[in-house]
């Protein structure tokens, strides 16, 4: 007599219901052992709840949890990796004064006779990362390396502490292709060796291209579990959002030929006193999409903070004509410049207060939403409304706490925040990032319509094919310069992926 094996994981009759909201009902998963697991759906569709759920962040309402063929009925995250599991969160959790091996280690640090015991640390780290074919030199200051090596150091991480069980939330959002092959070849040689992951994402190629099955949530429930031999891009769109996959192309005016944002020989000075923008110029012009491609940690965070003067800069930026250079934020505001910060988290949402607070975030002194110095309480709440309702950000209602939504509802929050104001210039960064293809359209849809209204765009994404289809002109930047110039008509995401990494250099023809 023969016993089948359990599988790694099976959820079964999962609900998980927040005030007002119901995020998880009636949620069924199996994921076998030794694969790559996909789970697609829309923003708000249940994804990142369920996965917190079997993590042990949330305790599920109704439903078992089951693990490798066990029930289990975990408290908190410690319960979910005494059971085999971790998870690498979308935001990564590092701490960047820390050396790669410390923050590995940190909270499972070994100890002998009371002290760490960093060479039994370094012995086991070499081993892990010689089993998963990673290189990275334990010493170095998270801080120095790049958003890729950051990814591997939170995958290390979880291995470290013993996973067989590896849950991944949007993994390459921020990766360029050559970043993501070398993520798909780790994860492959992991499972191969027997580790099941379960990999949450938007980006439907690479869910095709990597996964063993797939799960499709709508609406806060499982919809469909296919394989990925038996469907398409467009169909895996269809089962998420019931319409066809969009494309960011398309324009319909000229681009003007007045100068909206100016920059030129603009610099900017790190923190350790080297260049990390240098000797930046180029224009932006009425009606155009100006995009700039390039691996996070080469500038492109400094460049647009400087352009709207939260670091100091040296060179200059001109707004429709007038020198802003050393204007303050607010003036720079007024001016017409409109920003999508690079991290929703960490620069453009206040988590725990309420919609409506942070809708109104760099508006205050706006004539309509104040009275002299006090907030119009009634104003504020209805042009908080009003971007719900334009950006189909799924909440309740306005009052709501920030961080009740999903991470795709707060992008659409913010990204609604920054366009309602219909605004000269706006430097977008990363908009479409974390939202489902659905959002992403209708991202795409306001970023067209406020071009061809004469809106001068700064976008920066790490989805090449969004930066391809919706740029008029292509910048990429490379160690703090802006190293190439070229067309996106007549470029590949893995051309302008060699131009990124450095391995192709000057102008494309």
């Amino acid at each position: 007599m023969t016993t089948s094996t359990p599988p790694a994981v099976a959820l079964d009759g999962i609900w998980k219901r927040f005030p007002g909201v119901i995020a998880n009902h009636d949620v069924t998963l199996s994921v076998d052992r030794g694969t790559i697991h996909a789970i697609v759906g829309e923003n708000g569709a249940g994804k990142s709840t369920l996965m917190k759920t079997l993590y042990g962040m949330h305790r599920p309402d109704a439903g078992t949890v089951a693990v490798n063929g066990t029930d289990m009925h975990m408290k908190s995250p410690a319960d979910a990796i005494a059971a085999g599991i971790g998870m690498v969160h979308q935001h990564f959790m590092l701490a960047d004064n820390f050396s790669v091996l410390e923050n590995i280690i940190l909270g499972s640090e070994p100890a002998h006779r009371g002290v760490i015991d960093a060479a039994s640390a370094r012995t086991d780290l070499t081993e892990l990362m010689r089993t998963v074919g990673v290189t990275l030199d334990l010493d170095t200051p998270v801080s120095e390396l790049g958003v890729g090596e950051r990814q591997r150091v939170e995958i290390l991480k979880v291995l470290y502490r013993g996973a067989d069980i590896v849950i991944l939330d949007e993994p390459t959002a921020v990766l360029v292709p050559e970043e993501v092959d070398e993520l798909f070849a780790t994860l492959r040689r992991l499972v191969n060796d027997g580790t099941t992951v379960i990999f949450i994402s938007h980006k439907l190629d690479e869910v095709l291209q990597v996964s063993d099955a797939i799960t499709v949530m709508r609406q806060g429930t499982t919809v469909a579990s296919v394989a990925p031999a038996d469907i398409d891009r467009a169909g895996l769109a269809e089962l998420m959002v019931g319409s066809e996959l969009p494309t960011p192309g398309g324009r319909t005016t000229d681009i003007g030929e007045t100068e909206r944002l100016t920059v030129a020989n603009l610099s900017v000075v790190g923190a350790d006193g080297r260049l990390v923008v240098e000797d930046a110029t180029f224009a932006v012009r009425a009606g155009e999409i100006v995009g700039i491609a390039g691996v996070e940690g080469n500038g492109q965070y400094e460049l647009c903070t400087a352009i709207i003067g939260l670091r100091p800069a040296t060179g200059t930026v001109i707004v429709d004509g007038d020198d802003i250079s050393t204007a303050s934020v607010r003036d720079r505001h007024d001016a017409g410049v409109a920003y999508i910060p690079f991290d929703r988290h960490r620069e453009a949402l206040m988590l725990n207060s309420s919609l409506w607070e942070n809708g109104l975030l760099g508006r205050e002194a706006s004539p309509e939403l104040s009275t002299g110095p006090l907030v119009n309480i009634g104003a504020a709440r209805s042009s908080t409304r009003d971007i719900i309702d334009r950006f189909g950000v799924l909440t309740p209602n306005e009052t709501v706490p920030a961080f009740a939504l999903s991470g795709g509802n707060q992008q659409k929050l913010v990204v609604g925040r920054s366009m309602i104001t219909e605004p000269a210039v706006l430097i977008a960064a990363h908009p479409t990032r974390g939202i489902d293809v659905g959002a992403q359209a209708a991202v795409w849809a306001e970023l067209r319509d406020a071009r061809d209204a004469g809106c001068a765009i700064l976008l920066v994404s790490a989805d090449l094919d969004e930066l391809i289809g919706l740029s008029d002109t292509l910048l990429v930047m490379f160690d703090g310069r802006i190293a190439a110039e070229v067309d996106p008509d007549d470029v590949s995401p893995a051309i302008l992926g060699g131009y990124m990494t450095g391995a192709t250099t000057g102008a494309a023809s």
